[in-house]
């Protein structure tokens, strides 16, 4: 095989993959997959949580508060394609909410700003909204310490 049918090759398998992701993931999760934002750990949050899901998946989710608002957030994983994007728009969903508005973010405010997941990665959701209410708690506990 020479080097350029090996690349045509390679190219056709990247075109494929990224065709099943699109198919899978749906126009948003597929471009939030290849440009993830909101990707990282933050130093000195207000408040983080970290939860492993049934699948095994670890998800971190930081949070910084201004004016009983988040300004910042970001998340880690370990997880799949899945959980990266579900983290993603997690993260996304809890900029300029308070306290009390991050506790009604759930599994399916997140998927419906995904658009779609693989029926059987749904879970990535819950794991990521447990995981906004496991970084609140802590926020919630480091006020209460403050107080």
């Amino acid at each position: 095989m020479t080097v350029s049918n090996l690349d045509a090759f390679l190219d056709k398998l990247q075109e494929e993959i990224f065709d099943e992701a699109k198919q899978a993931l749906g126009e948003r999760g597929f471009h939030r997959w290849r440009n993830p934002r909101y990707n990282g750990r933050m130093e000195n949050p207000d408040g983080w949580g970290r939860v492993t899901g049934e699948c095994g998946d670890t998800m971190e989710i930081y949070l910084k508060f201004s004016n009983n608002q988040v300004a910042d957030a970001s998340y880690f994983t370990d997880g799949c394609a899945s959980s990266m994007v579900s983290g993603s728009f997690a993260a996304e969903l809890t900029l300029g909410k308070t306290p009390e508005e991050l506790t009604d973010i759930t599994a399916d405010h997140i998927l419906a700003a995904i658009g779609r997941l693989p029926e059987n990665d749904l879970h990535c959701t819950t794991l990521a909204a447990r995981t906004i209410q496991a970084a609140l708690d802590n926020y919630m506990g480091n006020m209460v310490k403050q107080g």
